[in-house]
């Protein structure tokens, strides 16, 4: 028997076995060794099938052919069965030739048996006693299946003939086959008519060789050489796991999901494909797929003009302003505060203002800067956002410039002197200063604190601070002051140096509602920056637009329900209020002034002043439980003389306005499209502060070195420097 050039292409548990010859032309012919058990008809009728299979011909007289080359026993016309008209007539043109005629059983039992008293190399077939039985069904054609590496399946055989719509989907699957086979492929080859590649396995025959079909778009795999010997990868990580493949990989999930993080990524697919890749190529693979879904980050940035348009004209009223560099149109700040929570904070929130910020992640780092306000019922309410390139003096400035300009255009010049929270850092209470001059500015006790246990790491003592900073009254606020001073004198002189006005309730002259701290991303908003952190700049801040959007109806409508005259948590301090009243005794001195006796003093109440010496009623806003006795002693209303914010009404109308949602971004990018605009540019790259490098003293009798350049035989400076001429 002949033996093949090339090597045996033998699957498992087969019964058939072809030898593949590895021409250059589009012909593919198979020596077909049937298995004795076969009758000569059903081998006939299995390589016409297998022929339909890979895409080889299947014209008779190219079996015909075949059969002549090899010295195939030919088959008799007359038994022939399930061969079409068309195939019957060409293999009747070679009667000439030879008639076709099958051999009786005993012609080819004597060849079996002459055959197995041979001795075979490795690459030849057994053959067993022929055994005239029904044909199973036909073999599949040859194959890339790698049968000794994990993971082999059907989903990711490659066999010759088999046609994919162009270049790209065929890369493409034979990228994924080798990714789920784990082995690695190397490109000889590759443009737009064909593609070759071969196994990087050291020693690997393997080879596949693809090219684009004659006349029409598809590609087809043409060869297929040798199987793989490697054995697979044996370490994590994969050539052909590109970028590309991350992103195709994860494109449902991160349509589900747009916040996966690049660490969710890397155990995703580590867990299901058992790659190990870097976070960069995961980093890369989720902003790829993300541009794709939505906008690239630089496409944003020039599209911030069109986009505070379109929220003036969806919420008119708002003001939405983007700041750029002058010299070169980069990015600095994007201010935004809508009509909804301008109208809500003026008409019937508490007049008090916190001042936070927030990093924020993304390919272009920046800094969220956000005022507050806080409704009647103690919630944060969100007032104005900025996204700026960096925290710095100017970037403050000009977000307080924009807070106090709307404010003050929507106040109708009725506007309440505001008391405003914040760290009190130098480039914020400069802005405060310039834009709100009447306004308190108070110190954000959180803020305090946190500097004060980095500085003593004593939680008694922080304790005792927040004690004092809660006191209402100066007399309280002076003993906290003592015990901290008999535990740590540095401790009592370090508080010192921040005026107890800036941060004591007792010595505040501003009204902070009990309200003591400033960290209300911290506090309430923490979901908001997580959910916005490493989106681009326009879907950060409609993340920010659409938590608002939701947060003004629900809060709106939860509020209909209520029935009591205040809003819940100042209908529930009254209550107690009143309930605590019932054992003080009251004594009437005129009109407005009472005594109140309790079990620890007494007090005078003033209720037209709307003031008690302990001073509750002041700072919070609601009378005190002294001040509610001697309310209820004179038959007055309690409620009337709680402040405007706390009332159900006054809460309704601080929602009564919607935050609207904005158009379709396809419909404003158009409009910049037909403008020609070139829009804002990216953020400029911000340099890290690093410390500074720290100079050796230089010995005083060291003598230096000379250096000599090798270009110009100079003395002072070297090759790579030297600028003389030659």
């Amino acid at each position: 028997m002949a033996k093949a050039n090339d090597e045996l292409v033998k699957p498992d548990n087969r019964d058939f076995s072809f030898r593949q010859d590895h021409l250059t032309g589009f012909r593919h012919n198979y020596e077909l060794y049937p298995n004795p058990s076969h009758d000569y008809n059903s081998a006939f009728e299995q390589l016409l099938d297998i022929n339909l299979q890979i895409g080889g011909s299947c014209e008779a007289s190219e079996i015909w052919n075949h059969f002549q080359e090899h010295k195939v026993m030919p088959l008799q016309d007359s038994t022939i069965k399930h061969i079409d008209e068309a195939t019957k007539e060409a293999i009747g043109n070679h009667q000439s030739d030879s008639f076709l005629s099958f051999p009786d059983s005993e012609t080819v039992i004597e060849a079996s048996q002459k055959q197995e008293s041979q001795e075979i190399n490795n690459d030849d077939l057994a053959y067993n006693t022929i055994d005239f039985t029904p044909s199973p069904p036909p073999p599949p054609p040859p194959s890339s299946q790698c049968w000794s590496l994990p993971g082999a399946g059907p989903d990711h055989e490659m066999a010759v003939g088999m046609e994919f719509p162009d270049v790209h989907a065929c890369r493409k699957a034979l990228r994924d086959t080798a990714i789920s086979l784990r082995f690695e492929m190397h490109t000889i080859k590759s443009d737009k008519t064909r593609f070759t590649a071969k196994c990087m396995g050291e020693g690997c025959p393997w080879r596949i060789h693809c090219a684009k079909v004659p006349n029409a778009p598809t590609f087809t795999i043409r060869t297929i050489h040798g199987s793989h010997t490697c054995g697979g990868i044996s370490h994590l990580g994969h050539q052909q796991a590109s970028v590309t493949w991350v992103a195709e990989v994860l494109a449902e999930k991160l349509k589900e999901n747009p916040h996966l993080k690049p660490k969710e990524i890397l155990e995703e697919i580590h867990r299901v494909h058992g790659i190990a890749l870097s976070y960069k190529q995961a980093w890369r693979g989720k902003e790829r797929i993300m541009a794709s879904l939505r906008c690239s980050f630089d496409e944003e940035y020039r599209l911030l003009p069109q986009y505070c348009e379109e929220i003036k004209r969806t919420n008119p009223g708002s003001v939405a302003v983007v700041h750029a560099n002058p010299i070169d149109e980069s990015f600095q700040q994007l201010f935004i505060s809508f009509q909804a929570s301008i109208s809500g904070f003026l008409n019937s929130c508490r007049p008090l203002i916190a001042l936070d910020k927030a990093c924020l992640k993304s390919k272009y780092p920046g800094t969220l800067l956000l005022a507050t306000g806080f409704d009647g019922d103690g919630a944060v309410f969100p007032l104005a956002f900025a996204i700026v390139n960096e925290e710095n003096d100017s970037n403050w400035f000009q977000f307080l410039s924009e807070l106090g300009k709307s404010l003050e255009a929507n106040s109708e010049n009725n506007m309440p002197r505001l008391t405003i929270l914040s760290t009190m850092e130098k480039q914020i209470a400069d802005g405060v200063e310039s834009s709100f001059p009447t306004a308190f500015h108070g110190l954000c006790v959180h803020h305090l604190t946190e500097q004060f246990q980095r500085e003593f790491h004593n939680s008694d003592l922080v304790s005792l601070l927040w004690e004092a900073a809660h006191s209402l009254t100066v007399l309280e606020y002076t003993s906290k002051m003592n015990k901290i001073e008999q535990i740590s004198p540095e401790a009592f002189l370090w508080i010192q140096s921040f005026s107890p006005s800036l941060w004591a309730s007792s010595c505040f002259e501003g009204t902070r509602y009990g309200r003591l701290t400033a960290n209300v991303i911290t506090e309430s908003l923490r979901s908001w920056i997580e959910d916005a952190s490493g989106l681009p700049i326009i879907q950060m801040m409609e993340c920010f637009h659409i938590r608002l959007m939701s947060l003004f109806k629900e809060r709106r409508e939860t509020s209909l329900h209520w029935s009591g005259e205040l809003v819940p948590s100042a209908e529930k301090q009254l209550l107690d209020a009143m309930e605590q009243s019932r054992v003080h005794r009251v004594y009437r001195a005129n009109e407005a002034e009472f005594e109140v006796m309790t079990g620890e003093g007494s007090v005078v109440v003033d209720i037209e002043k709307r003031s008690c010496l302990c001073r509750r009623w002041e700072i919070h806003g609601l009378p005190c439980s002294h001040a509610v006795g001697a309310l209820l002693s004179c038959e007055e209303d309690v409620y009337k003389y709680a402040e405007g914010c706390f009332s159900s009404e006054s809460y309704r109308r601080t929602y009564a306005e919607s935050v609207e949602p904005v158009s379709e971004k396809v419909e404003w990018k158009a409009e910049r499209d037909a403008d020609g605009e070139d829009g804002i540019r990216t953020p400029r790259a911000i340099r890290d502060v690093r410390r500074r490098k720290r100079v050796r003293a230089e010995d005083v009798g060291r003598v230096k070195r000379v250096v000599h350049c090798g270009r110009c035989n100079q003395t002072g400076h070297f090759r790579t420097t030297c600028v003389a001429p030659m």
